[in-house]
């Protein structure tokens, strides 16, 4: 039982480790480690990417405006980091807590993922 709790963290850790980590996840994920555990963290990793695709667009746009531009880029890139330290320490911890604000939209969005 023990085994299968670390092997279920791993696919959670692995998710928010780099996008080739996510497809890992995902590949362990859809073979013998069909967890909860696993599917609420590669669909929170995957929400945490999309957001991150958008803010880089929003932070082209604002890259020309010049001091707003600069401290609405550093105030969405350092809310993604946060996002980000939360889902993995949640995921090593082996916790379902989704981020805050975000998380619970995540996963109605993204529930047909890691079922």
């Amino acid at each position: 039982m023990q085994n299968n709790i670390e092997e279920d963290k791993t696919v959670a850790v692995l998710s928010y480790i780099t996008l080739i980590g996510w497809i890992v996840a995902l590949v362990m994920h859809n073979g013998d480690n069909n967890t909860r555990l696993g599917a609420f963290h590669i669909r929170q990793s995957l929400g945490i990417m999309i957001l991150g695709f958008g803010i880089m667009i929003v932070a082209i746009i604002f890259a020309f405006i010049p001091i707003l531009g600069i401290l609405v880029n550093l105030v969405l890139y350092l809310s993604l980091l946060g996002a980000w330290i939360y889902g993995l320490v949640m995921a090593i911890q082996g916790e379902q807590k989704p981020i805050p604000f975000v998380g619970e939209p995540i996963q109605k969005i993204l529930e047909g993922v890691a079922k």
